[in-house]
């Protein structure tokens, strides 16, 4: 018994020393994150074979939320059950969520919303999204049908903007790419892949999923307690985003803007500084927590966006052998991909172009660094760096 407690011990202190290292230095969105735990823990330390991480990728990537998050996550739990979850993410996710807390609280206090530098950050909020939204669309609207959909959602998306569209908008696409993609070819020789969670503990996760969702808006309602209506904003974000972090910035702009919690100029110079820290974009939500509420706000705001994320994870790991044979599924999930783009572009045009792209300046300034990002191939932070300087000088001007 003490000697499978001391190796449990190891597996849990070498998974936070490997994803802390990983949180440090993990440029680059989801997809570069994605390439570090390849790199890492399937080529360097073998902790899976190639088909098992290819699996593991595909189910997040069907799932809501940060996906490369998930992927962190499944891994640690395939290695050390939940514990290792747990600490891999803690790992891949704390130096991101610290440095942008520490950046809320230098923006609050030290009054640096109108600074020309955090002009230039909102610049380079649109040239991020835009690259990425031109690698989305290209692997996720490959055809007319998916394109026009695509052109749905971006319709409807900037003439209703209420809170509830994008979901809206993600549920139709669904149904739409289950009728239209309900056919489509799956995978059959795939062989299955084993997961050391119990389906009843699956089904727990699943339940408290779906739990969360009804009983917080209720509790929100029923309190008006400023935590439970932030923990449920967060918890709500984190349930419906698909496609990875930069779609969270439509449903967090609508939960937190609007009612005045924090000013456009505060969302955008975050937005833009979440560019030059590595890790899960999805730690954003730290930035907004801790401008509303400072550090306490930035922790909460962090467990309640990943929590479902976890949950998903978790609640799925069994039954995914199952889920990616169902070609029904596999069309719903098309649809919703599409769509996603579109909520994207929508995202693109308001709020981040229409408030950070003012005058022609402006727009020469993004172009520069769009193509310093896309055509140059620079990294993300040099893009950030230059974008900061930058704002800062046509500030003087």
């Amino acid at each position: 018994m003490q000697s499978k407690q001391d190796n449990l011990f190891k597996k849990l202190l070498e998974i936070l020393l490997v994803s802390t290292r990983l949180g440090f230095t993990s440029f680059g969105g989801p997809i570069a994150h994605l390439g570090y735990f390849h790199t890492e823990y399937i080529r360097r330390r073998k902790w899976m074979d190639e088909k098992s991480f290819a699996d593991l990728v595909a189910l997040c990537q069907f799932l809501p939320g940060p996906a490369s998050s998930q992927v962190g996550i499944g891994i640690g739990v395939m290695r050390a059950g939940l514990l290792g979850g747990i600490v891999s993410f803690i790992g891949f996710t704390l130096p991101s969520v610290v440095a942008l807390i520490v950046f809320a609280l230098l923006l609050h206090n030290l009054g640096f919303t109108d600074a020309g530098w955090i002009n230039g950050l909102k610049i380079v909020a649109v040239v991020v999204v835009a690259h990425a939204i031109l690698g989305m669309a290209k692997n996720l609207t490959p055809d007319v049908k998916r394109k026009t959909i695509a052109l749905f959602a971006i319709a409807v998306t900037l003439l209703w903007q209420t809170a509830f569209t994008q979901v809206g908008v993600i549920i139709f696409a669904g149904f739409v790419g289950y009728f239209l993609y309900r056919n489509v070819k799956v995978d059959d020789a795939a062989d299955d892949v084993k997961f050391p969670i119990s389906p009843r503990f699956a089904i727990g996760c699943l339940t408290l999923f779906f739990g969360l969702l009804i009983v917080l808006p209720i509790v929100r309602e029923a309190t008006s307690l400023n935590w439970v209506a932030m923990f449920d904003s967060f918890y709500r974000s984190g349930s419906l985003v698909f496609g990875g972090g930069h779609v969270v910035l439509p449903l967090l702009e609508r939960e937190f803007v609007p009612t005045g919690w924090l000013t456009e100029e505060q969302f955008l110079a975050g937005y833009g500084a979440a560019q030059a820290v590595p890790g899960p974009l999805f730690t954003f939500a730290a930035y907004i927590g801790a401008v509303i509420n400072g550090w306490q706000g930035g922790l909460l705001a962090t467990v309640a966006i990943f929590l479902p994320a976890f949950l998903l994870i978790l609640g799925t790991l069994p039954f995914w052998n199952m889920l990616r044979r169902n070609t029904k599924v596999k069309g719903a999930l098309m649809g919703v991909n599409a769509a996603v783009v579109g909520i994207l572009i929508a995202a693109l045009y308001h709020p981040i172009f229409t408030s950070a792209i003012l005058t022609s300046v402006d727009f020469a300034f993004a172009a520069i660094l769009f193509s310093m990002l896309v055509f140059y191939k620079l990294p993300p932070w040099v893009i950030v760096v230059t974008g900061a300087v930058g704002g800062a000088l046509l500030g003087l001007i």
